[in-house]
């Protein structure tokens, strides 16, 4: 009885799973297979081979390097911030950790927007620098990869604050004071011990980070210019301008294969590297 109970349970899970994942994944594969939809003249491997055009390798690169940039920009601001809110104290802990939440109370699309103001031709850096004679002109900063990247640091870096933070909140406080006591300075304390045991959080932080870097299109199409696409706004114009579903497809297929390879790679390596911990420890 018991069994049955138990596995009555799980239904509702495995169900959402398979209607919501499983097999718009398997329409999606199948898609990646057919004539831009049109099943009469069979399978077909040629939107995989258009992958290999110079033009959408450039677009399949650059993603990846802006993904990487995102996330190790997000890792430089998101950590010293986590150290400095795991370790206030706990008024002021709270009050931090809600001011990094603030933003999502705001569209994401409004956010992205405000950088106008900022990076724009009148905007506040220019303004400044012009009015301090630092330019004679103003500098373009909007409709570049520096302002794509740098949107997506900001879009993001809220979901590498939070898993860090709660990495630290595990930590053991006697360890650190004891690395004090035995005369240890704060560089030491933070790269022996506060960097390896907060390693869980900078790991899951990276992967939060990565993915939706990776796969982002909104950030591109209002920050960057011509040369900035990445390849979800090569998939977005293939599902809605040119209408070739079958290599958008594909396109977002290969970008789920190589977000499942870095993720695998990430986590094998941080499960190494708990295991090298604990032994030491």
């Amino acid at each position: 009885m018991k069994i049955r109970e138990s596995s009555a349970l799980i239904l509702p899970p495995y169900f959402f799973l398979t209607v919501f994942f499983i097999l718009p994944v398997l329409i999606i594969l199948i898609l990646s297979f057919t004539h831009n939809r049109d099943w009469s003249q069979g399978i077909t491997l040629k939107n995989y081979l258009l992958i290999l055009d110079p033009l959408y390798l450039k677009v399949l690169i650059r993603s990846l390097i802006f993904a990487v940039l995102a996330t190790l920009g997000s890792l430089l601001i998101g950590l010293p911030m986590a150290y400095y809110i795991s370790f206030s104290n706990p008024k002021r802990k709270i009050l931090l950790t809600l001011l990094v939440l603030v933003p999502f109370w705001t569209n994401f699309l409004v956010r992205i927007f405000a950088w106008f103001t900022i990076l724009g031709r009148q905007g506040l850096i220019n303004s400044f620098l012009l009015w301090s004679g630092i330019i004679n002109e103003p500098l373009q900063l909007l409709h570049t990869s520096g302002a794509v990247v740098l949107g997506l640091v900001y879009g993001e870096i809220p979901f590498m604050i939070l898993p860090i933070i709660a990495a630290m909140d595990r930590m053991d406080i006697s360890l650190l004071e004891a690395a004090t006591n035995l005369g240890a300075n704060r560089f030491m304390v933070f790269k022996k011990l506060v960097l390896p045991l907060a390693s869980p959080g900078i790991i899951a932080g990276s992967i939060f980070v990565f993915i939706p870097a990776l796969g982002s299109f909104v950030v591109p199409d209002i920050l960057g210019g011509r040369d900035s696409f990445m390849i979800g706004n090569t998939i977005k114009n293939q599902f809605m301008t040119v209408r070739d579903w079958s290599f958008g497809s594909s396109l977002s297929i290969i970008l789920m294969v190589l977000v499942l390879l870095g993720v695998s790679a990430y986590l094998r390596q941080g499960r190494d590297q708990s295991m090298t911990l604990g032994e030491y420890l």
